[in-house]
């Protein structure tokens, strides 16, 4: 059986704020994480990713673990983790060079072929002597494709899927449209929500609980255990765990954050065991209607995007009132408080308000991410602290 790992190449390894903090893979893109989207494809699961050297520790439950990049043996198959195939491409284990849009995203290597060396992921290339075979797909370039093209790939998801629609809505719930709806085994939906499937599928995990006074557009996933609190949802993909509340749009929320008050979040892609504070809010759009720029001070980007919110990497929490200017972007582990809001930049493991923020200390913020998992009946393991220290470290020497 071939050995089917993930890889970040150079370019996955620029992705601030969620590449410090987590292999690329792991970034849900639709319904799907990126690492689960190819397994689907591939129909086997994935022994691993090949990522920064600080993140060989990565241990979050359920994911895959870190691969030292030159202990991998043939047969093999290696993908960049930046390619998103089709659902309906076709797969089989003949060795092969493939490619994505007239790129190269990964190479299949028979038994007895030489394994790829360490060098080889940073930049990946043809091997030779093996045939070109193209994937239907298409390619992530930079995070905030995340954000722009993240509804629509749920969309497209959610109508693929093979899940069993509702026979009803449960009591005093209203419908409009006519796209799947799908409720997951336990989802418990209270009275007066209103499921609007007019431009997309809507689709609840299990154990997803809904309060009345909730609007949810579609399209619209809520992974298992989630709590939708009220107001206006719309094309969000969250979960596990998480817990949403107000006007909230264009969205994609990692498992057991929070925004469990009223206020706008809109074009944004949060990180994992995030916490915004009540009357926490975003723009995401410039008073000109022009092209939104992203990055640190003297070397901000142009994104090309008339709309577009923030990223919040891992564990980032706000105060309440923090208000998160237009194409800003958190570094993991910040926590951001105070009557000023932060810059558009936040360097990772910062601490406290305006634009000169302190630093968040190891210590203090390794006990603050254990016993916020602990809260949620989970173990704050030796692993995870581990994982998180190396994080921490990193961070400091860059």
């Amino acid at each position: 059986m071939t050995t089917l790992v993930m890889f970040d190449d150079e370019r996955a390894d620029g992705w601030a704020p969620f590449a410090l903090t987590r292999p690329c893979g792991e970034l849900v893109f639709g319904r799907w994480t990126l690492r689960e989207r190819l397994e689907r494809v591939a129909r086997m699961r994935v022994a691993g990713h090949v990522t920064r050297p600080w993140l060989r520790r990565y241990a979050e439950p359920g994911a895959p673990r870190c691969l030292d990049a030159g202990g991998l043996a043939a047969p093999c198959t290696a993908w960049n983790a930046r390619a998103v195939p089709s659902l309906e491409a076709a797969w089989n284990d003949a060795p092969a060079n493939f490619w994505v849009a007239g790129e190269l995203a990964g190479v299949r290597l028979g038994a007895g072929a030489e394994p790829p060396r360490a060098d080889w992921f940073a930049a990946p290339r043809p091997r030779p002597g093996l045939p070109d075979r193209e994937v239907p797909g298409a390619w992530l370039r930079y995070p905030w494709d995340l954000v722009s093209a993240g509804p629509d790939r749920l969309g497209a998801d959610l109508a693929a899927s093979s899940g069993t629609e509702a026979a009803a809505l449960p009591s005093g719930c209203w419908r409009l449209g006519d796209a799947p709806i799908r409720l997951g085994e336990g989802a418990r939906v209270e009275p007066g929500v209103l499921f609007d499937a007019r431009e997309g599928p809507i689709e609840l995990g299990s154990g997803v609980e809904v309060r009345g006074g909730t609007r949810l557009g579609g399209p619209l996933y809520a992974g298992s255990g989630s709590q939708l609190l009220g107001g206006d949802i719309s094309r969000f993909s969250g979960g596990p765990g998480s817990r949403v509340r107000g006007e909230v749009d264009r969205v994609t929320m990692l498992g057991h954050s929070n925004k469990a008050h009223d206020g706008f979040l809109g074009h944004a892609y949060l990180g994992s065991w995030i916490n915004l504070g009540a009357a926490t809010v975003n723009s995401d759009l410039k008073h000109t209607y022009g092209s939104i720029r992203v990055g640190p001070p003297g070397a901000r980007r142009d994104t090309g995007l008339m709309k577009f919110g923030c990223l919040l990497g891992d564990h980032v929490k706000t105060g309440v009132g923090t208000r998160l200017e237009t194409g800003t972007v958190v570094g993991a582990g910040s926590s951001l408080f105070g009557a000023e809001p932060p810059p558009r930049w936040v360097e990772p493991f910062s601490w406290g308000g305006g634009r000169s923020p302190d630093l968040h200390r190891r210590g203090d913020f390794l006990s603050t991410a254990v016993r916020v998992i602990e809260r949620r009946g989970l173990e704050g393991t030796p692993e995870l602290r581990n994982w998180l220290g190396d994080v921490w470290d990193e961070a400091r020497r860059s």
